[in-house]
């Protein structure tokens, strides 16, 4: 950091594609102390009303890349794991449910509490995406083996394929933990327009998931929920898509059709979502 002070931008070497700016490091504390203040709001509005917020960091850097050691693929800090260890050291939160539902595997969230059992991590992704991490078998190890879950999605999967992902892995997964907090990692580059990958969610899909994992928190840890904002790199189908988010957030209706076109998306490969979905179910005992 240092030397991008002095040079103005540098790459960090052995971090991926990971750059630098005199600011950087001023902007990376101000992200992940975003997500700190809005554990902390969250929690206290959990004490004062039956259906408190839910809160989302719009920060950039990003975090899920960021590995215990250093920065990797855009990410500084891991924003997320942070925020889980402040939840639990802070509030005495000692579950704590993280969904990633970045097109890209969240290597350093993962990474992070592998051997934690009060951890959940759960990441859905596109199989083979960067950074290659997140196959099925990484399900945590020593006394955190079962709370990490990897579900690498086929290219082409879509809002179907995540809509089943989400009541047959998901919440299945959340009601067995009995998670304290929810923490989610939003990335938007799932998204049919995205540049960097090649699934179909659409800006519905996002409010789908948004819609659903409020009222999971709802169901399961009095409300107490936070997104962070990950990837995205269509700047449309993101604003549109995290506009939408908060819509599902405040109980108002999807615009979604006002954007999203049908005629642009394919044929999802519903027997290999299918075979991806029934292996994990089998892994982890679904």
């Amino acid at each position: 950091m240092d030397q991008a002070s002095e040079k103005g931008l540098i790459l960090i070497e052995g971090s991926g594609p990971t750059y630098a700016t005199s600011t950087t490091f001023h902007e990376s504390l101000v992200a992940a102390g975003a997500g700190l203040a809005l554990v902390d709001s969250v929690v206290a509005a959990s004490k004062n009303q039956l259906d408190p917020p839910t809160a989302f960091a719009l920060i950039r850097p990003p975090g899920h890349h960021a590995i215990p050691k250093g920065p990797m693929g855009f990410c500084v800090f891991g924003n997320v794991a942070i925020a889980a260890r402040h939840a639990q050291r802070v509030h005495g939160l000692k579950r704590v449910f993280i969904i990633d539902f970045d097109v890209h595997h969240g290597n350093g969230t993962n990474d992070a509490f592998l051997d934690d059992p009060d951890i959940f991590f759960l990441s859905t992704h596109q199989d083979g995406s960067y950074p290659g991490t997140g196959k099925f078998d990484e399900i945590g190890i020593g006394a955190g083996e079962g709370a990490t879950l990897n579900l690498p999605l086929p290219g082409g999967s879509g809002d179907t394929a995540m809509r089943t992902v989400f009541y047959e892995v998901i919440v299945p997964c959340a009601q067995r933990f009995k998670p304290d907090i929810i923490l989610v990692s939003a990335g938007y580059d799932g998204h049919v327009l995205d540049p960097l990958a090649s699934l179909q969610f659409t800006t519905g899909t996002y409010y789908m998931l948004a819609s659903n994992i409020k009222q999971l928190a709802k169901d399961l840890c009095g409300g107490r929920c936070v997104f962070f904002l990950e990837g995205g790199y269509n700047l449309d189908s993101l604003s549109y898509s995290v506009a939408d988010s908060f819509r599902a957030f405040l109980g108002e209706p999807s615009l979604a059709a006002e954007f999203d076109d049908p005629a642009i998306l394919y044929e999802e490969p519903s027997t290999r979502v299918k075979q991806a979905i029934q292996r994990v179910k089998h892994i982890h005992s679904l």
